[in-house]
């Protein structure tokens, strides 16, 4: 990707034809009755986002996780483009009308980084969906992501800029950026960015996931499984190391003791 696109997709700049062109993932991983995001409540999750969040399919990641902890089965669905940011969610495009169907939970913010110029639009949007996720009875996550391997120094600008946007909603955090600095704090030679060095490998999805899991379920994500397979139509199997997922469990359950808004 270069550095047009990231300028795009991660300020957030309002643009209607993105989303009408661009590929659409819009995904339902199970089906289930229930909402809430309280501990022991069957999740209920809509993601909102781009592709750090459909790379390597992270929902069907984490609906995998919960299910085989015998927490399900989840509902997640999915409302990603690729480039895109919050403000073209709420401008155009599906997201609104499916938060206003209503049974969710959780609803998952993601935009890009925004360490620094997509800051503002993060701040933004992120609380005019908020009214609607309120409006339905849900609580607003918000999706701590990383920068790019490039801008490795702005990590900590990204994990402020997701930590005032979710104060401003008083919704959750998921800190997967803090996760992925954990995890390299016990291990340098885990290898979290994809062939792109922005996007996650494997292991940088499952990680998120892991972040994901305990919040939703109110459980450790210790012992957690270390191969899953995430359900039709994606059917991918995530396949990570043993030792390297004891790592990655324990980073997950530490950035969350540190950085999680309970």
């Amino acid at each position: 990707m270069g550095g047009t696109r990231f300028r795009r997709a991660w300020g957030g700049a309002s643009s209607a034809l993105a989303l009408a062109v661009a590929a659409v993932l819009i995904g339902n991983c199970a089906a289930s009755s229930e909402s809430g995001t309280e501990p022991g409540a069957v999740p209920t999750v809509l993601f909102i986002g781009n592709s750090l969040t459909y790379v390597n399919d992270l929902p069907g990641i984490l609906r995998a996780l919960i299910d085989s902890a015998g927490a399900g089965p989840a509902t997640i669905r999915t409302v990603t483009f690729p480039g895109v940011g919050l403000e073209d969610h709420y401008s155009s495009g599906p997201a609104r009308g499916v938060i206003a169907g209503g049974g969710w939970g959780v609803v998952v913010l993601q935009q890009g980084p925004s360490a620094t110029e997509g800051r503002p639009s993060l701040l933004e949007y992120s609380d005019l969906f908020a009214q609607d996720i309120r409006a339905v009875g849900a609580r607003p996550a918000l999706y701590m992501v990383w920068p790019e391997e490039a801008r490795s120094f702005d990590f900590a600008g990204v994990s402020e800029s997701y930590r005032l946007a979710a104060e401003a909603v008083d919704g959750l955090l998921f800190p997967a950026g803090e996760a992925w600095l954990e995890a390299w704090r016990r291990d340098p030679t885990l290898e979290l960015y994809g062939p792109d060095r922005f996007h996650p490998s494997p292991a940088g999805s499952y990680l998120a996931a892991l972040v994901m899991f305990e919040q939703l379920t109110g459980r450790s994500p210790r012992g957690l499984p270390s191969t899953v397979v995430t359900a039709p139509p994606n059917g991918l199997e995530i396949r990570i190391d043993p030792g390297a997922a004891t790592v990655l469990q324990a980073a997950a359950e530490e950035a969350n003791r540190r950085f999680a808004r309970r």
